[in-house]
This record gives C-alpha cells, sequence and structure tokens, in this order.
C-alpha cells in the first residue's frame, strides 16, 4: 500500500528555522508504505514498539499468532520511517534498524520511506527529537488535552522541514551523531563510576567483617542479640492517612527505607505493641525474588510506622548489637550468600522464615567497636551520597547538551 501527497501546506518557514534552509512539507518527503501480512496461528511474530521523546525502537516478548488474535500486524522494512499513531506528539518517531527488518508493527505504527534523493532519514529523525519539530507533531496529532492525541496521517503535508542541500545534511547527521556518541560515553562512564561508589561501602563492611573474624570477634548466630521477633500485618492496606503508614518490600531500596510510597492501615490497640516499629528494629523482607530474599533495612524514624506480612520485624538486644551494623552484615555479600543458600524456593519467589533468619552465622565487636564502625561506614556513605548527586547534576547537564546541539544544528548554526 503506497500514497504519496501533493505540496498543500503553506510553504513559508517558521520564524525559527534555518533562513538559508528551504521549508518543505512532509508530504513530499515520505511515502505512506504499509505491508499487510496474514497473520498465522501457529507463527510466532515479534513485535516493536516505539519510546517517546525519539529515544528509539524497543522488541516486545514474541506471540503466537493465536496470541495476536484477530489484530492488524505489518511488517517492517529497515530504513522505514515510523511516526506513531498515539505517541508521534510526544516523539514516538523511529527509523527501523537492520536488527528490526523483518519484525512487525500494529495500525499504530505506520512505515513510510523517505525520499532519500532529498532528505536523509537521519536527518529528518533528529529534526523531530527538536522542540521545533515536537511542536510540529503536536500540531497534527488533535485531541484533548493529555495523553488523547491521535496522529492525522492526511495533515503530515502541514508539517514543514528545514532541509539543505544533501551534502549538508550529512555534515549535520555527522555532527550530531558524533555529540549524542560522546553524551553515551559520558553517561556510560558516569553509571560506571556511580556503581563503584557504591561497591566501595560494600567492600568496606566485607573488609570489616572479614578481618574482624580473624582478630578475635565473638562468633555466633544473629538469634543471639534477638530480643524480639515477629512476623508483620496481612490486613488489607489502604490510601487513608487517618491510618498508621505500613512499610512493604517496596519501601526497602539498597539498604535503607524509603518512605515516598505508602500504605495505610487502622490498627487495633491490642496489636499496636506486636505491629509498630520503633526506632532501631530491623525490618527484614522475607518473601522475595530469589536475589532480594532477606534484604533489610534499619526504622530509625519517631513517627509510628507498622509494617506488612512479607516484612519480619528484628528487635535486637541494645547492650549487644548494634542494629546498624548488623543490617550492614545482613546486606553485605556473606549475608546475601547466606539468605540465597537458605531461602525456600516457591513458585516464582523465595522465602525465608525467622528461623532461619535468627540461625544466620555473625561474628560482632565489642558493642563501642561496633559504634565506631558504623560511625566510619556512615561517613564513607555521606561521601558515596554526595559523589552521586553531583554525578547525577552532570546526568541532568549531559540530557540538556543534545537538545542544545540539536536546536543550532537546525537553526543552521552548528
Amino acid at each position: 500500500m503506497r500514497r504519496s501527497w501533493a505540496t498543500s501546506a503553506n510553504s513559508s518557514p517558521s520564524r525559527r528555522l534555518s533562513k538559508k534552509w528551504t521549508a518543505v512539507s512532509l508530504g513530499e518527503l515520505l511515502r505512506l508504505e504499509r505491508r499487510p501480512v496474514k497473520v498465522e496461528p501457529e507463527k510466532l511474530y515479534q513485535e516493536i514498539g516505539i519510546y517517546c521523546f525519539g529515544r528509539g525502537i524497543f522488541h516486545k516478548t514474541p506471540r503466537t499468532g493465536f496470541e495476536v488474535g484477530d489484530k492488524d500486524l505489518f511488517m517492517m522494512k529497515e530504513g522505514d520511517f515510523i511516526l506513531q499513531v498515539t505517541f508521534a506528539w510526544e516523539g514516538a518517531v523511529a527509523i527501523v534498524s537492520s536488527v528490526e527488518n523483518g519484525m512487525y508493527g500494529s495500525t499504530r505504527y505506520p512505515t513510510f520511506r523517505v525520499d532519500e534523493s532529498r532528505c536523509i532519514p537521519h536527518f529528518l529523525l533528529n529534526y523531530f527529537k527538536t522542540e521545533e519539530g515536537l511542536q510540529q507533531l503536536v500540531k497534527i496529532c488533535p485531541g484533548s488535552a493529555g495523553r488523547n492525541r491521535v496522529l492525522s496521517i492526511r495533515r503530515i503535508p502541514e508539517v514543514l522541514v528545514p532541509l539543505p542541500p544533501l551534502e549538508e545534511q550529512r555534515r549535520v547527521v555527522a555532527q550530531v551523531e558524533e555529540v549524542a556518541g560522546q553524551i553515551h560515553e559520558a553517561h556510560t562512564l558516569r553509571h560506571q563510576a556511580a556503581e563503584e561508589a557504591e561497591a566501595l561501602v560494600a567492600n568496606q563492611i566485607k573488609a570489616l567483617f572479614e578481618s574482624g573474624q580473624d582478630s578475635g570477634w565473638k562468633c555466633g548466630r544473629l538469634g543471639d542479640y534477638v530480643v524480639d521477633d515477629c512476623y508483620g500485618s496481612s490486613e488489607k492496606t489502604h490510601d487513608d492517612t487517618s491510618g498508621i503508614p505500613v512499610l512493604r518490600m517496596g519501601n526497602i531500596q539498597n539498604g535503607r527505607l524509603d518512605l515516598r510510597y505508602l500504605k495505610y492501615l487502622h490498627i487495633a490497640e491490642k496489636d499496636r505493641a506486636k505491629l509498630v516499629l520503633k526506632r532501631g528494629d530491623i525490618v527484614v523482607n522475607r518473601t522475595n525474588s530469589a536475589e532480594l530474599v532477606g534484604k533489610c533495612a534499619v526504622f530509625d524514624s519517631e513517627r509510628d510506622f507498622a509494617f506488612a506480612s512479607y516484612l519480619i520485624r528484628l528487635r535486637l538486644d541494645s547492650d549487644k548489637a548494634n542494629p546498624h551494623l548488623v543490617a550492614s552484615y545482613i546486606n553485605s555479600p556473606a549475608g546475601r550468600a547466606y539468605m540465597f543458600s537458605e531461602r525456600k524456593q516457591m513458585t516464582g519467589q523465595a522465602n525465608v522464615n525467622a528461623t532461619k533468619l535468627k540461625a544466620l552465622p555473625i561474628a560482632l565487636p565489642p558493642l563501642p567497636e561496633q559504634h565506631r564502625i558504623v560511625a566510619e561506614l556512615d561517613a564513607l556513605q555521606a561521601e558515596v551520597d554526595s559523589l552521586k548527586r553531583l554525578q547525577a547534576e552532570t546526568a541532568v547537564e549531559l540530557d540538556a547538551l543534545l537538545p542544545a546541539i540539536l536546536d543550532k544544528a537546525f537553526k543552521g548554526e552548528l
């Protein structure tokens, strides 16, 4: 199926486009070319999706024709230019690569061929990553505010593209790709640095406990230091903030409590002593994936919180153990290895009970030394957190760099 458009749009260029380049109707550059396929029940179909804001194509989980059902599918071909119908206004625009050649898309993924005698496909793609290009797509995606806009294919000729000669297009594409490659490399290095910084704390904990065992720390079991343990509430939580906030497995993140996403529970007075946490309590995730079961954090808030059934609360003897050091050990490679070996595997999940948890071998120094070690680890973590904040700020600056380069490129200033 092929379709082309006559140039019917106003040809006057936008104020922001390069004055040196001619504004050309997108209808002159694209030809609709769709390849419908007959869906066969036993055949496997690899469909694509497109991220918004020019972030490219992703691959969906393959499905059989039986699972696809009555949905129409169209074959993708390398070089196809796609304007995703429901999210083109949000930058869901992409070019099919050799990797996606022969994959499939639904009716929401109309495929076009670019007239390469006039326009380099990646030049066009980069234009729709600019604010100017994106606003033009918004204009031809009528609908209500929010996410209810739909691309009007018949209005494609209304979009004006600033089009320099092919040689200049190739130069712009090459420069943009060079900058994009440098930004990607910088992001990769930043991510690696963040991982290495986080590993510093884990490695320090590992080294401390290994050297401590060789230095005569008292060996025992976690249960030697636990004065009380309790499973959380299985009552259904709700959004009524007049109740007590409830910690769930998702609130334990990287050894800390994330209190941003909470549910609530009204607790009977008779259950408060059992279910309301005290500062210094350790909450352990007893059911999760095999890799995450047993993750824990120390509760350190003055506010009343309860905890859900997938968590176990451990209350330690404060005269014998510092809960922050114990939690650090549970989350350490040694603690994780123990949880993995002692887990009870169920369908899709793993479980560790309080008995297994309290049987965890652990060696601790005298209490004053525990407090000193915790202070040392806190200082190291503070340095790591500071570094990660700086890296996050750098990431924001990197993310802003490419749009700035694209803006210059399509003003003819690159």
